[in-house]
């Protein structure tokens, strides 16, 4: 997909987050010179296309009470898209990504409580028969893409 001024502009904006007001994307709209319904059909797009991998809320587990951490598997190439999809129908996975290295496979787990982070991994090792690292956050980093027009 081929992003335009639009689609850069609003990927900035989505970036600061969403006003918590009855109609954010009329809020985001009016803002950037745009109607409610292009804004969604945009965003919706910008999704379906892989442009944006996940929209929606971030929230800090750890501040919840909850678990977080990056974790790592050696997977061989000939089992990584059985492996991902199987890691990937675990609803405590997110942001599952291949890497070239010796742990192909990295994702960040998310859970209710710091302890369920173990149960979690084991589960996945149980599921791929693969064992599963963990690494726990050691400090917090914040990304922030933006895009020229």
């Amino acid at each position: 997909m081929e992003l335009d001024g639009i689609d850069r502009a609003l990927i900035n904006r989505l970036q600061d987050g969403l006003p918590l007001t009855p109609r954010p994307f009329a809020d985001v709209a009016a803002e950037l010179g745009l109607d409610e319904g292009t804004v969604i059909d945009r965003v919706t797009a910008l999704r379906g296309s892989g442009v944006l991998s996940r929209f929606g809320p971030l929230y800090n587990a750890e501040r919840m009470g909850g678990g977080l951490s990056l974790a790592a598997m050696a997977v061989p190439a000939e089992r990584f898209e059985e492996v991902a999809a199987l890691v990937n129908g675990f609803p405590e996975v997110a942001h599952n990504y291949a890497r070239e290295h010796a742990l192909s496979m990295w994702f960040v787990l998310a859970t209710e409580t710091p302890e369920r982070l173990f149960a979690v991994a084991e589960a996945i090792e149980a599921r791929t028969g693969l064992a599963v690292r963990l690494f726990p956050k050691l400090a917090e980093y914040a990304l922030d893409l933006r895009f020229t027009a």
